[in-house]
């Protein structure tokens, strides 16, 4: 048996409107008709043409766009990136360009505003928010920390038992938009060594600052370890992250140690990349410091957000978080 059905389907303005199934053999099914169709159920203030959208949240019919414009560009871009999960007004809104196009300039102020204008044009089609996803850069809003241990024996007692130790101990490393970075090694866990990570500390704290480059992916960083004997520390890593635009990894590549005559450097606090630039791995300017390629402890570096810094696995003891894998 083969029917045709026209149903029509009543509205709340008193209108109707009518479709038309397909033919089937025995029952017929008119919503099928109805797969594939968007349908939204808006209150009627009139007809079709001059109906009004009421936004039905509280917070927009309170706030202005303007002044949500406003309080959006005091925000950061990973707080902007939150906010853009919200709805989706917030989402469309987050996508101007002005945003984004800030955030870039700071990120990347060493390569300077002609250069980025440059790049944005050439490799990313004018997308200041694809440029922040997808340019590799280096985090600024918090510290990228090193966790690694070691076996160390310990001291044997009555020649019966000799005990072992695991020793842990973290590199700690915070970049600054202007090309200068902060390192110090310790034992002390993220928490405790944040207080420090600043240029105001004091030298008992070992925090020692030096200048860094980021060509593409790869970082050059190098720094002076004052003293009598004056040591070079250069740092070759790789910017990499677990999502888009997280950039929440480093991966050191090589981390070389080396002496430097006192006549090669006019200022301690000057830039050591300029005094080791084509300086080969091996390279030593003093003979009292060799130079060493240290090929332990690297472990890659995880990104803390100082909002983090208390509440990070970082800070578990040896003995609660017996191995790490930072991906």
């Amino acid at each position: 048996m083969t029917s045709d059905l026209s149903l029509p389907i009543p509205t709340e303005a008193g209108a109707s409107f009518h479709f038309r199934t397909s033919q089937f053999t025995g029952t017929q099914r008119p919503w099928l008709d109805l797969y594939g169709v968007r349908l939204r159920a808006v209150p009627y203030f009139g007809s079709a043409s001059s109906r009004p959208f009421v936004d039905p949240a509280l917070i927009h019919r309170c706030l202005p766009d303007e002044l949500l414009f406003e309080v959006f560009t005091r925000m950061t871009p990973y707080s902007l990136g939150k906010a853009a999960c919200v709805c989706r007004k917030w989402r469309y809104t987050i996508r101007h360009p002005v945003f984004w196009r800030s955030a870039c300039l700071k990120a990347w102020q060493a390569s300077g505003p002609v250069e980025n204008y440059r790049i944005i044009q050439s490799v990313y089609g004018g997308s200041w928010r694809k440029m922040w996803l997808v340019r590799p850069r280096l985090r600024t809003d918090g510290l990228y920390v090193s966790r690694n241990t070691y076996i160390r024996a310990g001291v044997a007692e009555w020649k019966v038992t000799n005990p072992v130790h695991v020793v842990c101990y973290y590199r700690y490393i915070r970049f600054y938009p202007s090309g200068r970075f902060l390192y110090k090694n310790s034992s002390q866990k993220v928490k405790e060594v944040v207080k420090f990570m600043n240029f105001r500390t004091s030298k008992a704290d070992c925090v020692f600052s030096g200048h860094y480059t980021l060509t593409n992916d790869q970082v050059e960083a190098a720094l002076l370890y004052p003293g009598l004997r004056r040591t070079v520390l250069r740092i070759r890593l790789r910017v990499r992250g677990t999502t888009a635009g997280a950039n929440n990894r480093l991966d050191l590549l090589s981390l070389v140690t080396s002496g430097v005559n006192d006549s090669e450097i006019n200022d301690p606090d000057g830039d050591m990349l300029g005094v080791v630039e084509g300086w080969e791995e091996d390279e030593t300017h003093n003979p009292d410091v060799p130079a060493v390629s240290h090929r332990r402890g690297f472990t890659p570096f995880v990104f803390v957000p100082f909002e983090e810094v208390e509440t990070s696995v970082l800070n578990l003891p040896v003995d609660k978080m017996d191995y790490f894998v930072p991906g």
